[in-house]
């Protein structure tokens, strides 16, 4: 299994790859957004700004998002969450749209929201009560998408209540880091990609 990780040129990405190691598979990072799509799971990790990764999207956007509608597996961590909308208020740039809505402030006193809480609510069997109930978040902006039937899984900061993950066709979208979550949650993300090659 080729898994590929879009480098947006904003961080360090060595504790995502070392996660997502496992047995068969490849881990290849690549900052070219029409390349990107040449693997069998693509990802897209929780670091950087809205604007600035929208813009290192941008030359492949339309190859990407008709890589994922007609069926490549992705997971978008975080900011790679945020992308899968059309846009957000964090800064100017365009969204992958796979999922219909936009990107808000976060509404809270302490903000950003950096560190654990709970996965409550959760319609997905990769994030329920027997799996991953908490995480580790670092983010200042949340999701919200048209159709509250895409968010399989809830979280609430102070009284803000946001989603926790996304998911549409074989497109999983989580707001925390899965590969700072502890061994549950690189487990979720090994399952994630077990259940891609199944």
């Amino acid at each position: 299994m080729r898994v590929t990780v879009f480098d947006y040129g904003a961080g360090n990405l060595h504790s995502l790859v070392k996660a997502l190691e496992g047995p068969a598979r490849t881990i290849h990072v690549e900052s070219d957004p029409v390349a990107v799509v040449q693997t069998d799971v693509l990802v897209l990790p929780g670091v950087g700004a809205f604007a600035s990764a929208a813009a290192r999207l941008a030359p492949g956007l339309t190859s990407m998002r008709d890589a994922l509608n007609a069926g490549l597996p992705c997971i978008g961590i975080c900011l790679g969450m945020q992308l899968l909308f059309d846009q957000s208020a964090e800064g100017p740039g365009f969204g992958l749209g796979i999922i219909a809505g936009g990107v808000r402030r976060l509404s809270a006193g302490r903000v950003p929201q950096i560190g654990w809480n709970s996965i409550e609510a959760s319609t997905d069997p990769l994030l329920g009560p027997q799996a991953l109930h908490t995480a580790y978040y670092a983010n200042s902006y949340v999701c919200a998408p048209e159709d509250p039937g895409s968010v399989v899984a809830w979280t609430t900061h102070e009284r803000d209540r946001f989603p926790a993950a996304v998911r549409t066709h074989r497109v999983l979208g989580v707001q925390f880091h899965p590969e700072k979550s502890s061994a549950p949650g690189i487990r979720m993300l090994h399952d994630f990609l077990e259940a891609t090659r199944a």
